[in-house]
């Protein structure tokens, strides 16, 4: 019967009974105990029969009494005897009308307990039952991927204690969804630029070679001609070589890299000389674990992008410096410009594939420096402000960090 009931009915029936079944026992006991009690209390006829027998006792020896003395001696043991027999007379009277006046204050106890114990039952039911129903249905939502309620709810303190760990495993799942999304995305995106890095490379190997001996042979007339087949077949191949590059995660051995040795070579061969550019290297950096030829890559497409973006005002700005944090310790890459700046709106696309306000460029730049972070178990960071210029940061866990370098050297790299 108690399975048709509802979880809250179920709980109240179930708190009432362990409350009502002790309270009715108790009274019954607390009912019986006294009425028990006042009945061997009750010794009214015990003393009839000891003033009858008294009085007889009495009559005999006043018939034998040899002086006054003796005669007060019995008078005054008369009289003792008749009183007790009149209190036990009252005591008798009082004992047999009190028992119905203590069945009926045992009976309104009962009812005062009754209604306490049913009041409690009701009160931690409600605390019991509407908590667990709210989690229940935060469980729903979970796994719907909605957000969870932020307001404080009802029951005791542990019940918030659970909803705060909900919300914390929510934020998980949700910051593991877009992951896997993310993933997903990626991974089409690596699986069509291959493809087209395929379509691209196949033709264009003999292209070059036949536009290599064309440029031997002709003469002067189709000079201008093969000029333009051989630039824009080198764009091609640069492209080609752009998504070959985003189709792979980075590949090669991992070591511990200096990123203030490495950030000083790739600015040197890759800033132009009209471009100013400061480089800062904080002192006693820790060392990175990575794939250099990688992280070369990535900064080089920062720069590029860097010194494309300053051409009213050529100046950059590179920093190398140390992050703490409680997450652990980082190697932070700080490559700034003095350029328009990006819009807010495109701000956090820019890292997308196939993103690009370039004419002629693929947009996958960027998507190849987040591709190298992610694959390296770093972050990238991006500030702009219109027409002052923008920031980009790529952060990176320091070497010491042993739990990154265990799952950086323990991951298969695609070839």
């Amino acid at each position: 019967m108690l399975k048709r009931l509802g979880f809250r009915s179920r709980l109240f029936a179930i708190l009432a009974l362990f409350a009502f079944v002790p309270a009715i026992v108790l009274t019954l006991a607390w009912g019986a105990t006294v009425v028990g009690f006042l009945g061997q209390m009750d010794g009214t006829a015990a003393w009839e029969h000891a003033a009858s027998t008294g009085a007889a006792t009495i009559a005999i020896a006043r018939r034998g009494a040899r002086s006054a003395a003796d005669s007060a001696a019995i008078a005054a043991h008369e009289g003792e005897l008749a009183r007790s027999l009149t209190n036990a007379e009252r005591f008798g009277f009082l004992s047999r009308q009190g028992i119905p006046a203590l069945l009926v204050l045992g009976t309104l106890l009962l009812a005062l307990l009754t209604f306490l114990a049913s009041r409690a039952a009701g009160h931690l039911s409600r605390q019991l039952s509407r908590p667990l129903t709210e989690l229940v249905r935060w469980t729903a939502l979970v796994r719907r991927g909605e957000p969870l309620p932020a307001s404080r709810g009802r029951g005791a303190p542990e019940f918030e204690v659970l909803r705060s760990e909900m919300r914390q495993m929510e934020l998980g799942l949700a910051a593991g969804r877009r992951a896997a999304v993310e993933a997903e995305r990626l991974e089409a995106f690596r699986e069509s630029a291959r493809q087209v890095a395929h379509e691209l490379k196949n033709p264009l190997t003999p292209i070059r070679f036949a536009v290599a001996q064309l440029k031997r042979t002709v003469g002067p007339e189709l000079s201008e001609v093969v000029e333009v087949l051989d630039s824009e077949s080198a764009r091609l191949d640069a492209m080609a070589t752009s998504f070959a590059q985003f189709g792979r995660l980075p590949e090669g051995p991992v070591s511990e890299v200096d990123m203030g040795e490495l950030v000083r070579a790739v600015t040197r061969t890759t800033v132009p000389p009209h471009v100013q550019c400061a480089v800062d290297v904080a002192d006693a950096l820790p060392h990175v674990t990575g794939q250099y030829d990688a992280l070369s890559r990535a900064l080089t497409n920062i720069l590029l992008n860097a010194v494309q973006a300053t051409q009213e005002d050529p100046r950059l700005a590179v920093s190398v410096c140390l992050r703490r944090a409680t997450a652990g310790t980082a190697v932070v890459v700080a490559v700034r410009d003095h350029g328009v700046g990006i819009a807010p709106e495109r701000l956090d696309r820019i890292w997308d594939p196939y993103v690009t306000d370039k004419t002629g460029g693929t947009g996958l730049g960027l998507a190849i420096v987040k591709q190298t972070m992610v694959a390296h178990h770093g972050t990238v960071e991006t500030e702009s402000t219109m027409g002052k210029g923008t920031e980009i940061r790529l952060v990176l866990p320091a070497a010491g960090d042993s739990t990154h370098v265990r799952r950086l050297r323990a991951e298969p790299q695609e070839r």
